[in-house]
């Protein structure tokens, strides 16, 4: 919720303005949420709706201050408390990073290191357990809002455990899958009537069929298996070419549904909220590296960002081209030097026979330019289409375009297949031949 509110304020100062700079953190507790940090815009920006129309959209449409309320979702979309805390941008920085400078000399808005990470084992290079923790949450919402299990609430998490075997050359194989945990809020069995649950305050719409009464516990987590977990792994394709669900047997796999009992009570009202604590899961849940940096609320010259999506698109590119099975990006930065500080490509041993980390590293260089304004041209991020990535990861999304807009697009990856039929003397005589330009981009 923090995170696609801190997202839906900078997508607001990006429709009046393409050059806003923004920073925006959003904290939620009962029925409060906060947005507070630093703006400098062109636009006006109407915070307070902003806040209500993501609580809206997300689901939280009733608040009872009591925490034996079984009506209570956490947070009320038409009553909850809005404070904002908000001035501009502080002229020291706006001075080193943009004062003056073109866009291709902005710098970077604050010092920092940045990760990518991208592996073979599934067809869009995200690793297993991570996609599949992710689509879980995705498909725990669609199943609410498309009424097939009215009874969920908003609040839910997951976590996968998947067994794998690691080959000599580095790459892994997905071979088991272990353990599935998913947390869901849900309206009290038994009890609750989907006339009242869907009551039309949220944008699910007012339900006016048969009534209907919420399942037991029992059937609640039955049916969580079936429309969940069976679907989402149904959706997966794995490099084989089969679905996740040939590696999955739910008589050997530790299913934890619900393991408290019960999640009545939720969102800010059962844990506190903030901007950038969901950082892992908006990356590859643990797999690579990260840097600390969070995205949502940040324009492109916040490079905690920006450079994170141009690691993803790296990492992507490499292993897509075949170059390298598995790939982890590093990039680093000072605030106001647009060039980046250092590029690491770590191959984990899985380079093409012919190629090496250091050839990858000197590829990337060649084919990709990661200084703030020309991530920002390449990847277009100076549209208002930030929103949707704030919840369900990042990366490992299929990039779409939509009213002119493309999304997700460091998931396009470069093609860099023509190096994987390249002798390692070809890509030295290459980096060679385009020297100067490498320099243009990268330090050296």
């Amino acid at each position: 919720l923090a995170d696609q509110v801190s997202d839906a304020v900078l997508d607001a100062c990006l429709k009046a303005d393409p050059y806003p700079k923004v920073a925006c953190e959003t904290a939620t507790k009962d029925n409060m949420v906060m947005v507070f940090g630093e703006i400098t815009t062109a636009g006006k920006v109407d915070y307070e709706a902003i806040v209500r129309e993501q609580v809206r959209e997300i689901g939280f449409d009733s608040f009872v201050d009591d925490l034996g309320s079984v009506v209570s979702k956490g947070l009320n979309c038409d009553d909850c408390e809005v404070l904002v805390r908000i001035n501009k941008q502080s002229p020291d920085i706006a001075g080193g990073v943009h004062v003056g400078k073109s866009d291709l000399d902005v710098g970077a808005g604050d010092q920092g290191i940045m990760f990518g990470y991208a592996s073979d084992e599934t067809e869009n290079c995200m690793p297993l357990t991570h996609m599949m923790a992710t689509q879980l949450g995705k498909r725990l919402t669609d199943v609410r809002k498309d009424g097939s299990l009215w009874w969920l609430r908003p609040d839910g998490k997951t976590q996968v455990t998947i067994e794998y075997t690691q080959h000599s050359d580095g790459s892994v194989t997905p071979i088991k899958i272990h353990t599935v945990v998913i947390s869901t809020q849900h309206a009290k069995p038994l009890k609750a009537k989907r006339t009242e649950e869907q009551a039309g305050r949220d944008n699910r719409g007012k339900y006016t069929g048969e009534e209907m009464i919420a399942p037991s516990m029992e059937d609640t987590n039955e049916q969580i298996h079936e429309h969940v977990i069976v679907a989402t792994l149904k959706s997966i394709k794995l490099k084989n070419g089969e679905s996740a669900l040939s590696i999955y047997k739910r008589e050997e796999c530790n299913l934890h549904i619900n393991p408290s009992g019960k999640f009545i009570i939720g969102g800010p009202q059962g844990d506190a909220g903030l901007t950038g604590r969901k950082i892992i899961i908006d990356t590859y849940g643990g797999w690579g590296a990260h840097g600390g940096g969070a995205f949502s609320g940040k324009d492109p010259t916040k490079v905690d960002r920006s450079a994170a999506y141009a690691c993803r698109w790296m990492a992507k590119s490499v292993v897509k081209a075949g170059l390298c099975k598995r790939a982890l990006v590093q990039l680093s930065y000072a605030i106001g030097v647009a060039k980046p500080l250092s590029l690491f490509v770590e191959t984990y041993g899985t380079e093409k026979e012919g190629l090496t980390a250091k050839l990858i590293t000197d590829i990337v260089k060649i084919n990709f330019d990661a200084r703030p304004g020309a991530l920002a041209r390449d990847l277009t991020l100076r549209e208002p289409k930030y929103n949707k990535t704030a919840a369900y990861c990042h990366f490992g999304r299929e990039p779409f375009t939509e009213n002119g807009m493309k999304y997700f697009s460091w998931e396009d990856p470069v093609d860099l297949t023509k190096y994987a039929s390249m002798a390692g003397a070809d890509v030295e005589k290459e980096v060679e031949s385009k020297k100067e330009e490498i320099l243009t981009k990268w330090v050296d």
